[in-house]
């Protein structure tokens, strides 16, 4: 047969030349091998190959282009370019820097993997729950470090309960357990003469007015059943005397309401307290003519 045809190595044939092929076709097919081999491997030039089979096969299913496999071409081992991939040093070091300017790592939506992630050296075992508490906290570091108690459930010097810009700290109905209490103070409220004055004891511990009229209290608001509340009234008889009537659901000591003292400027302190919340109030002058 005729010395076959091949422009690359795929296209010769394995069983070529035949045995009974003419001796003289051997140089014109070892010319043609000579060819292929120097059409295929256009860029070899002077270098060898030097790439075992194991190390030329990783390229072996490669789909990126010779720009993406470039971004592998650094200056420095250990470092990151721009444009480059991020690589490591041999210390297994992944450096992110440069003389100006913050550093990105963007992860996405990937993982940190195998040990976690630290932060100067310490490994963080958060969860996302536990990171996500921080999201919204407009509290510096100082403010937050007033939670750093030794003990939970005790108060510490200084540890701080904080209140509100008018310095008040709603508890929410919740216990106080076991304080001990010095220089306190109680609320005051100067109610304002009318025919009909409501005592709102979510607003004060102790009540003070003084009449231009015959008075008709009502209570409002107590503690809920099986809490004691309890509060004062400091009554200031009118420069003409005034009379009271109190809530059909004062019990008084004695079984009826006391009398008021007549007189300008005479004072009557009345003290009531309830655990039923208010179904019945427990009443008793503390004090008659104390002016």
């Amino acid at each position: 047969m005729g010395v076959e045809t091949a422009t690359y190595i795929s296209q010769l044939s394995a069983t070529n030349p035949l045995g009974t092929d003419p001796i003289s076709e051997g140089d014109d097919q070892i010319r043609l091998v000579k060819s292929v081999l120097q059409a295929q491997f256009t860029s070899l030039g002077a270098a060898a190959v030097t790439g075992s089979a194991a190390e030329l096969n990783l390229i072996d299913g490669v789909t990126a282009t010779t720009s993406e496999l470039n971004y592998l071409d650094i200056t420095t081992l250990g470092t990151s370019e721009n444009s480059k991939a991020v690589t490591q040093s041999a210390a297994g070091v992944v450096t992110l820097g440069a003389t100006s300017g913050d550093q990105v790592l963007d992860v996405a939506s990937h993982d940190l993997v195998d040990g976690g992630l630290k932060l100067a050296g310490t490994l963080v075992t958060s969860s996302a729950a536990e990171i996500n508490k921080l999201d919204g906290v407009t509290a510096s570091t100082a403010e937050i470090n007033y939670l750093d108690v030794t003990t939970v459930g005790t108060a510490e010097a200084s540890k701080a309960v904080t209140s509100d810009g008018s310095l008040v700290t709603n508890f929410a109905d919740g216990v106080v357990q076991r304080p001990e209490l010095k220089d306190y103070s109680e609320t005051k409220v100067a109610l304002s003469a009318a025919a009909t004055v409501d005592i709102d004891v979510t607003t004060g511990n102790v009540f003070t007015l003084t009449p231009d009229q015959n008075t008709t209290f009502t209570f409002s608001n107590p503690s809920p059943t099986g809490k004691s509340c309890a509060f004062t009234l400091v009554w200031t008889q009118d420069s003409s005397d005034r009379t009271i009537a109190w809530p059909a659901t004062v019990d008084w000591a004695g079984g009826s309401a006391p009398d008021v003292t007549s007189g300008s400027a005479k004072i009557d302190i009345y003290t009531f307290f309830t655990i039923d919340a208010g179904t019945i109030w427990y009443g008793f002058q503390a004090g008659a003519d104390m002016g």
